[in-house]
């Protein structure tokens, strides 16, 4: 099984939203084989604290327009780490220290990658 046409069309959105605001380390992971509750994993990286809530608020932005928004957010208030749950994708907005630290792309490196590059 892989992830459906809109799960990749969001966490193509939500990547292009976080590019704008100068993400970094952007990735997505396709977890539907291994997970029964979401398709992908986004994983983007910020800077600093105002930079990652910058990515969060764009991407919410961004797939507020393709009528999906989050049915539950982790870790605002700190904006270290600020989990986006949308359902069929889950969104990891992490500053960059976390992002090296936690290295998701490592615990789900058994996993197909999506290209959610911008480039056309």
């Amino acid at each position: 099984m892989t992830a459906t046409d809109r799960a990749t069309e969001l966490a193509r959105a939500a990547a292009a939203a976080a590019e704008d605001k100068l993400a970094t380390s952007i990735m997505a992971i396709d977890v539907s084989d291994h997970l029964a509750l979401t398709d992908v994993f986004l994983v983007v990286a910020g800077d600093n604290e105002p930079q990652v809530s910058a990515i969060v608020e764009a991407i919410e932005d961004g797939l507020r327009d393709l009528d999906s928004k989050p049915v539950r957010r982790e870790g605002k208030r700190d904006g270290r780490w600020v989990l986006l749950d949308f359902g069929d994708i889950v969104v990891h907005v992490q500053h960059e220290e976390e992002r090296e630290y936690y290295a998701l792309e490592r615990l789900w490196s058994d996993c197909p990658t999506i290209d959610v590059s911008s480039a056309e």
